[in-house]
C-alpha cells in the first residue's frame, strides 16, 4: 500500500482551517503548525475587546478541532524557516520534512514604518490582543476614578487609527459602551468628557465599500458621538499626543492602530516573488511562483486575475473558499483555477446600525444589522459557541450591558510552570 504523502500548512486561520477539513484523509497525513493552540474568529475580535463576548466563544482548539481525524497532528511551535530545496521546514523548536507545504500565515498589523506607534499602541490581529484591549481599556477608567481631580486630557481621548471594518466596528462598540454602560459604572468619573476618535487618511470611511454605504457609514459613527479626522495622515506618538502630517496634534494615551496590515514573513522563499505587502505571489491553483511543492492560500496569497489585478481582498470569504478549492486540487490530482465570487461587504456600527453592499442589493439600518449578526453565527465554527454568542447578543440587546468587564492578567513577578 502506497504511504500518504506528508502535507504540512502552516496556520490555523479560515484557510487552512478549510483546506484540512475538506482534504481527503485517505490519501495524506497532515501536520499543522501554528504559534497558538487554537483557531481564531478574527471578525468578533472587536466585540471581545469591547467587553461583550467572551474570547472562549471565537476560540476553537485545534486539538478538539481534529479529534477525529486520525491523520492529522498539531504542533504549537513558531515557524522560523523554509528550505524549499531539501523540502524542510524549520520551528523555533523542530524540523519537518514534507511532501507539500501549504503557507496559510495570514496577516500581522502593518505601520508603514512609523516606529513609535508599533510600540505604543495596541492592535487587534488576535485573541490575546483582544483580551489584552480590553483590560487596558478597562483599567484606563479605573485609573481615572482613582485620580479623577488630576486626570488629564488625554486619558479621556480613545484613539483608533484607521475606519476600515475593524476601526468602525470598534469605535461605534466604544461609543455604545460611553453611552449604555460607563456612565454607570463608573458615576464619579466625568464620561461627558470621554471621546471616542478616529483618524482615517481617506474621505471616507469603509474605503472598500460603496460611496452610499461610506456616507451612510459616516452618519451613523456622528450620531453615535465619534469624532472623526479624515483625509489624515499620523506622523508621530510619543505616548501622549499625536501628531498628524498636516501639524494638528491630538492628546491621547490610549491608542490603537487598526490601519494596515502586511502578510506574515518566513524565511526561504524566493525574494522575486514576495511583493511589498508581503504577500506571496501564486497562480491561479495557489501554487507558489518559483517553487515546487509549496502553496500559499489565504490572507498571505497574491493571486493576479483580471478581475482582480491588485490581488483577493484580504477578507474570511476569500480564505474559505481558496482553502476549499485547494483541497479539491489535491483530492482529485486536477487543476481547478480559483474563481472568487464576491458575496459583498458588511460593517456593524452598532444596535440597528450596520450596513450591506451585497452583489443584488444595498442594506442599512436594522435588516442590515439582522444579516451581519445571522452571517457571523453561521460562520462560527461549533454549536454550543453559535448558542453562546446569540445569548450575548440577545442580553446586550435587550439590557444594553454585557456584564462581561473583567480585568484578567497574570500576576506580575511571577513564574507559571
Amino acid at each position: 500500500m502506497k504511504d500518504k504523502e506528508k502535507v504540512i500548512v502552516l496556520g490555523g486561520g479560515f484557510a487552512g482551517l478549510q483546506f484540512i477539513k475538506n482534504l481527503n484523509p485517505r490519501k495524506y497525513r497532515v501536520l499543522l503548525i501554528d504559534k497558538v493552540n487554537h483557531h481564531q474568529f478574527q471578525p468578533l475580535f472587536y466585540q471581545v475587546a469591547a467587553a461583550q463576548i467572551e474570547p472562549s466563544s471565537i476560540s476553537f482548539p485545534f486539538r478538539k478541532i481534529f479529534q477525529g481525524k486520525k491523520n492529522v497532528k498539531v504542533r504549537m511551535e513558531e515557524v522560523i524557516r523554509v528550505d524549499a530545496e531539501k523540502q524542510h521546514v524549520f520551528t523555533n523548536k523542530n524540523s519537518y520534512p514534507y511532501d507539500h507545504l501549504i503557507l496559510a500565515m495570514g496577516c500581522t498589523t502593518n505601520f508603514f514604518g512609523l516606529e513609535q506607534f508599533a510600540k505604543k499602541a495596541y492592535t487587534l490581529k488576535s485573541t490575546a490582543e483582544a483580551i489584552h484591549i480590553r483590560n487596558s481599556f478597562i483599567q484606563n477608567f479605573e485609573n481615572m476614578v482613582s485620580n479623577s481631580i488630576n486626570t488629564p486630557e488625554e486619558h479621556y481621548n480613545i484613539v483608533i487609527v484607521g475606519a476600515g471594518p475593524t476601526g468602525v466596528e470598534l469605535a461605534g462598540a466604544f461609543a455604545e459602551m460611553k453611552k449604555n454602560i460607563l456612565s454607570k459604572d463608573y458615576p464619579d468619573l466625568q464620561t461627558a468628557k470621554i471621546k471616542i476618535i478616529i483618524i482615517e487618511g481617506k474621505e471616507f470611511p469603509l474605503s472598500n465599500m460603496s460611496t452610499t454605504t461610506q456616507k451612510t457609514a459616516l452618519r451613523y459613527l456622528q450620531k453615535l458621538g465619534v469624532k472623526l479626522y479624515f483625509n489624515a495622515l499620523v506622523k508621530e506618538y510619543n505616548n501622549h499626543t499625536i501628531t498628524l502630517q498636516d501639524g494638528r496634534e491630538i492628546k491621547s494615551s490610549y491608542v490603537i492602530w487598526t490601519g494596515g496590515i502586511k502578510a506574515n514573513h518566513i524565511e526561504g522563499l524566493t525574494n522575486a516573488f514576495i511583493e511589498k505587502s508581503g504577500r506571496v505571489t501564486v497562480n491561479r491553483n495557489h501554487e507558489v511562483m518559483g517553487h515546487n511543492n509549496i502553496y500559499a492560500i489565504g490572507d498571505m496569497a497574491l493571486m493576479k486575475t483580471p478581475k482582480y489585478p491588485n490581488g483577493h481582498p484580504q477578507v474570511a470569504n476569500v480564505a474559505i473558499n481558496q482553502g476549499k478549492n485547494l483541497a479539491q486540487i489535491f483530492n482529485t490530482s486536477k487543476s481547478k483555477e480559483f474563481i472568487y465570487r464576491d458575496l459583498g461587504s458588511l460593517a456593524t456600527i452598532g444596535k440597528f446600525k450596520a450596513v450591506a453592499d451585497l452583489p443584488w442589493l444595498k442594506m442599512k439600518g436594522f435588516f442590515a444589522w439582522l444579516f451581519w449578526m445571522f452571517l457571523h453565527l453561521m460562520l462560527i465554527l461549533s454549536v454550543k459557541n453559535k448558542l453562546i454568542i446569540f445569548i450575548n447578543w440577545m442580553w446586550n440587546f435587550f439590557t444594553n450591558d454585557s456584564s462581561l468587564r473583567l480585568i484578567l492578567s497574570a500576576e506580575k513577578n511571577k513564574n507559571y510552570h
